[in-house]
């Protein structure tokens, strides 16, 4: 069974960082990737990056790109979402979720995801 945990969620003021914590146990194979989404209040659930677990290919959403980086700790199966100069529009719920095969960018593409933590952020 997978389980996907988030965690690092809170408020910050504008131009902060914040990094954010995503633990994975079931997805043993390493052609997996793991992904950010979030979600915004009467909006619909959108990528932020993606981390393909073999290779370490990577994609981002234009709007956080150059800001964000997801990386990945093998021995951990941990993958992190750093968060750099954070705008009140970076203001959502996000989720960590996984998939077995190749990088993809949609929530559609993903059957195993968190609760999801609470970003804040305060102009």
């Amino acid at each position: 069974r997978v389980q996907v945990v988030e965690s690092g969620g809170c408020l910050a003021q504008t131009g902060e960082s914040l990094r954010l914590s995503c633990d994975s146990s079931g997805l043993t194979d390493d052609h997996y990737s793991m992904g950010w989404f979030r979600q915004a209040p009467g909006k619909v659930r959108e990528g932020v990056a993606v981390f393909h677990g073999t290779g370490g290919t990577t994609w981002y959403a234009s709007s956080v790109n150059g800001r964000f980086t997801i990386s990945r700790v093998i021995a951990e199966n941990t993958v992190y979402l750093q968060m750099n100069d954070l705008k009140p529009e970076d203001t959502a719920m996000y989720y960590c979720a996984e998939r077995l095969g190749g990088l993809r960018s949609g929530p559609e593409d993903f059957p195993y995801w968190g609760q999801g933590t609470k970003v804040t952020v305060s102009s």
